[in-house]
């Protein structure tokens, strides 16, 4: 079966540089035959890359050891649900999973029948192929799914152990599907540069696509940082990681992009900003999965050594000359209808949260890439670790948090001192309070009553904000509170929807200043019967249990937990031994309330029972996961289709908003 997959592979880059070709010729010559050709190629394409991962999925399950792939991922005793997850395990499968998933969606877009946008599709799906070609080339040429072995070994290796968590299910296929859903965004703008198509049509074609992958990649980031935390065993949920920042740039620019098309859409401004914007974030799209699969960097989320890295970095300089030279060509016809009127305005902090996320986007980009430029220069890679990204992203993050509370109640246009004063002089009393409380509570690190203040002061002014739109609609549509405050939210869906993950930002924002400012970490040797303490808890070891199963050696330590001497349960400790991999793997016991997070590690059991362990305590972890949900909640609000007219003709004025 694996040989048709592949021939399957093949057909498919034919038919899918067909596709391009009578795309390009059909939308320039407006000629209906060929765009019809160019549709049907490209819908064949989508159906041969189904076929294709369609058998892969299907030797999985069968154990085609034969085929090297399978061998190396997957093994007899995994379960069906980490089978599954063999699809995108190694660079191959993933790389398969990536371009099957572009395929559909491009299916998606030109077989949707609305009207807005339609004119833009032949140069889109045209772009949209390019990409394709690319990604099947790669398959086909230097990194095949279904290459087979010359002998057939009687069991695979499995999946490595670090993989076996229920992370595995979700956080690659959202990440890869975020990628690949910003290659549309970016394939629409292309082609309103190369049609001269210059209005709103292009930013109301992909607003949802770009939504819905952004979403995607902000969900795969957080539940691989939930994944580390319970998997990796070293008390973090954020390591700055090479792979890990290579999935936060994208995320951050494409934040950048949303909210700026809304200033295109408005007032008619920074339209050359916002290509430039979506081209830069299809291109480090393609360099996070440069960065997972070519092993240019040290990372526990790459796939090792490859070949693929030359053809990668190729494609990504050929993609921002193109991008930027077609741009730079068209640039002339791309004049803002509008210019800035006044810093004290809510174009103004649009502005100024766009460029710190750019900013936050480089700084993350040279310390990932430091490595590289260290070794081409000097001859030796000099690591940047936690500390630069943290002295430098921190003030950055807290501004853009800071501008999302300023740009909530401020006026579009130019606002007044007096206005100002009166719209934020609530919020400023909230805040001030809230540091006062925390104060008194005995919280004196700067650094935290800063941050809490502000995520106090931007809580206070999106409450504010729903506050006097409801009392609007009270009085206004005789509306009672609750009714007005529900029909006030699914008024404006975007809006709103962005509010509520502006509120799981401040959420996620608590826990990550709470578990970095105010984290105990201490280690302990015990024997059985020993007890020790770390910060309100103590724990007293009970014993360690040794066995095995079908695959690995575990050993377990048990000790009860008792808060100012009340016993509050037990936890378990193990770290074991896979039978195919040599490095131990260590399962961590967490006691987890909305307050902190008792956090054991088993660093080593000796045979008398002796062993030593690391143990956490990090505050409010809790409420960064509590973030995350709010996040997928508020993403959904704001993607689901708005009572408004989807088409309506945008306010180019200074009201509302």
């Amino acid at each position: 079966m694996g040989t048709i997959g592949y021939l399957a592979l093949f057909l498919a880059l034919a038919a899918s540089l067909y596709s391009v070709i009578a795309y390009f010729l059909g939308g320039k010559k407006k000629q209906l035959v060929l765009l019809a050709s160019g549709k049907n190629a490209l819908l064949a394409a989508c159906g041969l890359l189904t076929l294709s991962i369609t058998i892969l999925m299907i030797s999985i399950f069968r154990h085609d050891f034969q085929i090297e792939y399978i061998a190396s991922y997957t093994s007899r005793d995994m379960s069906v649900t980490y089978l599954l997850t063999a699809v995108w395990a190694g660079a191959s499968g993933s790389l398969l999973f990536w371009v099957w998933l572009l395929s559909v969606m491009a299916a998606i877009i030109v077989l949707q029948r609305r009207a807005t946008g339609r004119e833009l599709v032949p140069y889109a799906a045209s772009i949209l192929m390019i990409v394709q070609v690319f990604f099947v080339f790669l398959l086909i040429s230097v990194s095949n799914p279904f290459h087979r072995l010359p002998f057939v070994p009687a069991d695979g290796r499995g999946l490595n152990p670090l993989l076996e968590n229920p992370g595995m299910i979700f956080h690659p296929p959202t990440l890869l599907a975020g990628y690949v859903g910003l290659t549309i965004p970016f394939a629409f703008a292309m082609s309103a540069l190369l049609s001269r198509r210059f209005g709103d049509d292009w930013i109301i074609a992909i607003r949802r696509w770009t939504l819905l992958a952004w979403l995607s990649l902000g969900v795969g980031n957080i539940v691989g940082g939930w994944w580390a935390y319970l998997e990796l065993g070293w008390g973090g949920y954020w390591a700055w990681d090479p792979v890990e920042n290579a999935s936060l740039m994208p995320w951050l620019v494409a934040t950048a992009f949303l909210h700026s098309i809304m200033m295109q859409r408005r007032r008619g401004m920074l339209k050359i900003w916002n290509m430039v914007l979506i081209i830069l974030t299809f291109a480090l799209t393609i360099f996070g999965t440069f960065l997972t699969r070519s092993g240019v960097l040290s990372s526990v989320h790459t796939f090792g050594q490859s070949n693929l890295g030359p053809l990668f970095l190729g494609f990504i300089g050929l993609s921002l000359f193109a991008g930027f030279g077609l741009l730079y060509y068209r640039s002339e016809d791309l004049k803002g209808e509008a210019e800035m009127e006044s810093m004290l305005s809510r174009e103004s902090t649009f502005l100024l949260n766009n460029l710190l996320l750019v900013g936050a986007t480089f700084a993350v980009f040279l310390g990932t890439v430091f490595p590289i430029i260290s070794e081409a220069v000097r001859g030796t890679k000099i690591t940047v670790g936690p500390p630069f990204f943290n002295q430098v992203n921190a003030p950055i993050l807290l501004a853009i948090i800071l501008l999302a509370g300023i740009c909530t109640l401020i006026g579009w246009r130019r606002a007044t001192p007096r206005n100002l004063v009166r719209s934020f002089l609530t919020p400023v009393i909230f805040a001030v309070i809230v540091v006062l409380v925390l104060l008194a509570a005995g919280i004196t690190h700067a650094y935290a009553l800063i941050a809490f203040g502000v995520c106090a002061f931007v809580l206070s002014t999106i409450l504010y904000e729903w506050f006097r739109g409801t009392r609007a609609r009270h009085h206004t549509r005789n509306e009672n509170y609750l009714i007005a405050f529900f029909n006030l939210l699914g008024a404006n869906r975007p809006r709103y929807g962005g509010y509520i993950v502006h509120i799981s930002i401040l959420l996620m924002a608590v826990g990550v200043v709470g578990s970095s400012v105010y984290a105990i970490e201490r280690e302990a040797t015990l024997k059985p019967g020993d007890a020790t303490n770390v910060g309100r808890y103590k724990l007293e070891y009970i014993n360690t249990d040794t066995y095995e199963t079908a695959s690995r050696l575990v050993v377990a330590s048990t000790l009860s937990v008792y808060n100012s001497d009340k016993f509050i349960g037990t936890l378990t400790a193990e770290k074991y031994f896979h039978r195919s991999y040599d490095q131990p793997v260590t399962e961590v016991a967490i006691r987890s309330t909305l307050r902190e997070d008792l956090y054991v590690i088993l660093l080593n059991a000796e045979e008398d029972g002796t062993v030593v362990l690391k143990l956490l305590v990090n505050p409010l972890v809790a409420w960064v996961w509590i973030g995350g949900i709010v996040f997928i909640i508020g993403g959904l609000f704001a993607f689901w289709p708005d009572r408004r007219r989807a088409l309506a003709a945008p306010v180019r004025s200074g009201e509302g908003g």
